[in-house]
């Protein structure tokens, strides 16, 4: 099979050799926890402690709010400090559990399944739902309704999204490399939820080492292949990655489902087979500190809940001053002004630069080079979606199909002008949408 891909994309500086070939190091909080009740896609999980409790490592502190929702777990052993509204990396106060860490870790006992081959699909679901698994990738979907679809039968691809297309970060990287035996196992479960689909693992092609594991490790597996796929960003994009593996193309009207696909991530895999083989609930991953800011780029494997800034200062701090902080990536990741904030399931990277490149140019005006429409994975034409956008027209924003815009960033990043298309875009997207709340 030849290097797969999708019409459109950049290449923006990988940045992945500051970090992806130093072993992911174990790191255990010192401080409190604080614990978002709103980790996900849905409705937010509803605290079932109280000030005062003292909770043990891997307890259920907040169960979900609705089908569309996610329970949450202690990290650590210790006491509710408090229940309050704390800032979160997007910039909001979301109500949050803080827990005081007594640095016992007590944790509470699993139960784990020696037979997989012995649960039915309803339990291994239940499973998934009862440890809090959602799209570790960025989404924070609740995975048990992912896994859900209306018409099991229809699906026809699980596919594993190892392409971790975004520049720096290598969280996924180490975790394929270290852990491909659980990225593999999860793969299975999900398989076993869908009788007529077969197991795909994305990998771009800038990650040999990784094809060549996971290779080795399907290669006596009649229902999972691995997927060599171009490196170009947005590549792990899931309407991009769909069409890269399937010749299949969704829009934002329809599901993966309705493409008879179902997408998950590396960690939200290795998540499931940590629910469902182990019995143990979502409280750790894999964490990208880098940047040229960063002493000493790496990976850890932390506890969620621990704030931006410890997780920096073991990584050494800063060897110089950044300009530029950012929770993600720098295609779609979140500017910060404060470390201060904690880590979720969603968090995957803290990103610290010595020069904001954007902040260094000023706009220009728009030269119609067309650049944008080439670069444009979802085929718009983001140049007249932004000047749409600007000038507050959604009738035509709409109708130029503005809607579908997957917020990649790559318009604004080809630009010669250095417009910010992108921000415009999605600033439209959200009044749409909020109007629509509304009606």
């Amino acid at each position: 099979m030849g290097l797969l891909t999708f019409k459109g994309g950049v290449h923006p500086y990988e940045g992945k050799d500051l970090s992806k070939d130093t072993p992911t190091r174990e790191l255990l909080p010192k401080g409190e926890l604080v614990y978002p009740v709103s980790q996900h896609i849905g409705a937010p999980a509803k605290p079932i402690v109280a000030v005062g409790d003292t909770v043990l490592k891997g307890q259920m502190i907040a169960e979900a709010g609705g089908f569309v929702s996610s329970p949450i777990f202690s990290s650590v052993s210790g006491t509710v400090k408090a229940i309050e509204p704390r800032r979160v990396a997007v910039g909001d106060m979301v109500n949050s559990i803080i827990i005081e860490n007594d640095g016992e870790y007590k944790e509470v006992s699993y139960t784990p399944v020696d037979d997989i081959d012995s649960l039915s699909k309803e339990e291994i679901i239940e499973r998934i739902k009862n440890a809090g698994v959602v799209g570790m990738g960025g989404a924070g979907f609740p995975t048990h309704v992912k896994l859900s679809p209306k018409e099991p039968d229809k699906i026809d691809y699980v596919i594993a999204n190892c392409a971790e297309c975004e520049p720096y970060l290598t969280s996924d990287y180490r975790r394929m490399m270290e852990d491909p035996e659980k990225l593999v196992e999860g793969m299975r479960i999900a398989l076993k939820l869908f009788d007529n689909a077969k197991g795909v693992f994305g990998v771009e092609n800038n990650k040999p080492d990784c094809i060549e594991k996971l290779k080795e490790l399907v290669k006596d597996e009649p229902r999972m292949e691995v997927a060599e796929l171009m490196t170009k960003y947005p590549q792990g994009g899931e309407r991009q990655l769909i069409y890269a593996v399937t010749g299949r193309a969704i829009n934002s009207k329809m599901l993966p489902a309705d493409a008879g696909c179902v997408v998950d991530n590396v960690e939200t895999l290795v998540s499931v087979y940590n629910a469902v083989k182990l019995g143990k609930p979502v409280m750790e991953r894999i964490f990208t500190v880098t940047g040229d800011a960063v002493s000493e780029p790496c990976n850890f494997r932390f506890s969620i809940g621990m704030n931006f800034q410890e997780l920096l200062d073991a990584a050494g701090g800063f060897k110089e001053q950044p300009e530029k902080i950012i929770a993600g990536g720098p295609m779609m990741g979140f500017a910060l002004f404060d470390l201060n904030i904690p880590t979720t399931k969603t968090t995957s990277a803290l990103l610290c630069l010595t020069k904001d490149e954007v902040a260094e140019f000023a706009e220009s005006p728009c030269i119609n080079c067309g650049r944008c429409v080439e670069a444009c994975p979802e085929l718009l034409v983001p140049s007249r979606l932004a000047k749409f956008a600007n000038n507050g027209l959604s009738d035509m924003f709409e109708k130029w199909n503005g809607m579908e815009c997957v917020e990649c960033g790559s318009c604004s990043f080809i630009c010669p002008a250095k417009r910010q298309l992108a921000q415009s875009i999605k600033t439209m997207k959200k009044t749409i949408i909020a109007e629509r709340k509304k009606k």
